[in-house]
């Protein structure tokens, strides 16, 4: 007798959409497909005007739900005893804080004739930066009137989320603003297309979105209230009633899937959608999240995703993306973290600086490797798209010290490198300092699988055994895990993401564990990172750095002597 039951989990990144297919019973991928968008460079579009800007095809987004579920489903039909009447749910996750402008008919306004070419109705992704002085607007304001707002966000709002974006727009182009109805959460979004929603005010919005990007807290009763957004312009304060007015858990639907979807994709009508969530957040659930064991979702930037039981009290950790009940699983706190750029900065390098491709990443890699901790006498900071934790500024930059007449690409490779990592451990300090230990490290993406050095340099900066998710599509997995709880057991599905996990959470044998001798090294060299982190970074630290260039040297001939 066949019990297997599958779910579909679809991934929204920064630059393709992927989706997997997934027995249910025991974890096997049966399907996956990727779509890459189409528009702008790699699915992003900029502005030549202002560097800041980085924007979204909505179309793209929806054009990406065929052509990465059927692929899919195609492949999976080859396995045996596969049907698409056996697919019980759908789980969605994508990038934000990603809100896209839509009229009363959940429209985009991008689709309008009048609004095709206007950057500002476009899906304004999560990198964007142009709401760096709104962003700064709203932690003055909170600082002042609302500071338990800021005191779940890390103490200062980013200008990567929902309202900077939402009061830049107002504040640069009021013909988009007032013309948009309401404003979707991408993650909201695409389970309402599935579902079929044709109003805003139908959009079941999920915690995870509204709570770390939009200041929602059961506690202060959702959204921030009318008087703080009158504050900052009476329009937002107009708009609020038609934004997220109760955010749900991932492991809930949605709705289910509608008529049209079902034709579209092959599928039986009314399967479970659950509500979305981001990308890093259900990555984490894929990647088997839990007490004690963060999970680095490794890409372009780098999301860091931690559980604490909501029985306990938790206190509230300065620079922190956010502390929100229920954004990762249903009884926990959902504590998330992260650096602006890490895949990115090694892209610049590689691509930019040195004018090279896929081979010369290798070729770099090859040479970095064969470097010892401390031999290339240099040292970074990881800011080259600001910072995202702990000091959340965006406009930081980054550094790099130590280069003599004898510096190498490859030198300069592994610097970038070290000094992610040392922003991985910054983060892992601040959340140490609060009472949150970790005690192994779970990492997905492509980095992960693909880099051997970069995996053991993370092991021997941060201290911890590094473990690699199984799965190539972990946020993906993470998706379908959450789908196969919004569907429950009695369409054989599960009462809990924790027992999914059990059954479909698995890991490469390969873990990386530090090295005594390495991590004295970068002992060293993350105390003088620190230096360079606080200085640069923290107004009115002052530290005399006469020493480092010269320490720097010193490490390095002790490293080449060896």
């Amino acid at each position: 007798m066949n019990n297997n039951r599958y779910v579909i989990g679809i991934d929204y990144g920064s630059n393709s959409v992927r989706c997997v297919v997934i027995n249910v019973v025991n974890g096997e991928e049966c399907g996956s497909a990727v779509f890459d968008y189409p528009s702008g460079d790699a699915g992003v579009l900029t502005d030549t005007a202002n560097p800041h800007v980085a924007r979204q095809s909505p179309r793209d987004f929806i054009d990406g739900i065929e052509k990465s579920v059927k692929p899919a489903l195609e492949q999976a039909a080859a396995t045996t005893g596969f049907g698409t009447d056996r697919i019980i749910g759908i789980g969605v996750d994508t990038t934000g804080s990603t809100p896209i402008p839509v009229d009363a008919d959940m429209t985009p306004l991008a689709f309008h004739e009048t609004f095709k070419d206007n950057l500002n109705a476009q899906a304004w992704m999560w990198k964007d930066h142009s709401s760096m002085h709104e962003a700064e607007q709203i932690t003055e304001l909170a600082r002042q009137n609302r500071p338990h707002y800021l005191a779940k966000c890390g103490g200062t709002y980013s200008s990567e989320w929902f309202f900077s974006k939402l009061l830049h727009c107002l504040n640069t182009d009021r013909k988009v603003f007032d013309a948009a109805y309401s404003w979707i959460e991408f993650a909201d979004f695409i389970p309402a297309v599935l579902a079929g929603i044709k109003r805003p005010e139908d959009v079941k919005c999920g915690v995870c979105a509204a709570g770390h990007k939009a200041m929602y807290c059961e506690e202060w009763g959702g959204l921030p209230d009318n008087d703080f957004l009158a504050t900052l312009n009476p329009a937002l304060a107009e708009l609020r009633p038609r934004l997220c007015q109760k955010a749900h858990t991932a492991n809930e639907s949605a709705g289910y899937l509608c008529k049209e979807y079902a034709a579209t994709l092959g599928l039986p009508e009314g399967i479970a959608i659950a509500c979305g969530a981001f990308d890093a957040h259900l990555g984490a659930v894929g990647a088997g999240v839990a007490e004690g064991r963060m999970v680095k979702i490794l890409g372009t930037s780098t999301c860091d995703i931690m559980v604490a039981p909501n029985a306990q009290e938790l206190p509230d950790i300065p620079g922190v993306c956010g502390i929100v009940d229920g954004s990762v699983l249903p009884g926990y706190y959902g504590i998330e973290a992260g650096q602006s750029a890490v895949g990115d900065i090694f892209n610049w390098f590689v691509t930019y600086v040195c004018q090279g491709n896929a081979d010369l990443h290798a070729n770099l890699t090859r040479k970095a490797a064969a470097l010892k901790p401390g031999e290339t006498g240099l040292l970074a900071l990881d800011w080259n798209n600001g910072n995202r934790t702990i000091l959340v500024d965006a406009r930081l930059t980054g550094l790099l010290i130590g280069q003599t007449l004898h510096t190498q690409q490859h030198d300069i490779y592994r610097a970038l490198i070290e000094a992610t990592a040392f922003g991985a451990r910054r983060i892992l300090d601040r959340l140490s300092e609060y009472g949150v230990e970790i005690k192994e490290v779970i990492n997905c993406g492509g980095i992960a699988e693909k880099n051997p050095l970069f995996m053991q340099i993370y092991a021997d900066v941060m201290g911890r055994p590094m473990k690699v998710s199984a799965s190539a599509q972990t946020c993906a997995v993470g998706s379908a895990i959450m789908g196969a709880v919004a569907a429950g057991p009695d369409k054989g599905g599960y009462a809990t993401p924790e027992e999914a996990q059990k059954n479909i959470c698995s890991y490469k044998d390969t873990v990386y564990t530090p090295d005594p001798d390495s991590q004295t090294t970068y002992n060293e060299l993350y105390a003088l990172y620190c230096q360079l982190h606080d200085s640069f970074g923290i107004k009115g630290t002052q530290f005399d750095h006469a020493d480092v260039m010269k320490r720097l040297l010193e490490i390095s001939q002790c490293a080449k002597s060896e």
